[in-house]
């Protein structure tokens, strides 16, 4: 199982970015998808998480209104699109797949798989 996560770079506050996570071994659509990002000298943390079914999205807090998840499974790839970036958004973006439960999709500790990361840097 490989998840590519790509998409990352250096941009300047208000900017935005689109983060893509191209999976093999896998097939997405079997899988809750989630990105997942860690700040120098922070523990990972949830950024958001597409359904299985592609039916629902989960966002933490301060993810919402800013950033959309999406997939395409015919490409076996999930985006991540992020406006108005801040940052505090600066990180490391990880890609991740979890078979669990939905409603446990917000836990980092869910995920079976994981991606190498991307670095997004958001300069003030």
């Amino acid at each position: 199982v490989q998840l590519q996560a790509s998409g990352g770079g250096l941009v300047q506050a208000g900017g935005y970015l689109t983060l893509s996570c191209a999976a093999s071994g896998l097939k997405t659509s079997n899988y809750n998808m989630g990105w997942i990002r860690q700040a120098p000298g922070k523990e990972r943390e949830f950024v958001a998480a597409i359904r299985r079914s592609g039916s629902a999205t989960y966002y933490t807090e301060s993810a919402k209104g800013r950033f959309t998840i999406s997939r395409v499974n015919m490409k076996n790839t999930v985006y991540l699109q992020m406006n108005s970036l801040e940052p505090e958004d600066t990180g490391v973006y990880y890609c991740a797949a979890d078979q669990g439960l939905w409603n446990r999709a917000a836990l980092p500790s869910e995920y079976e798989y994981w991606g190498q990361g991307t670095l997004v840097t958001v300069s003030s």
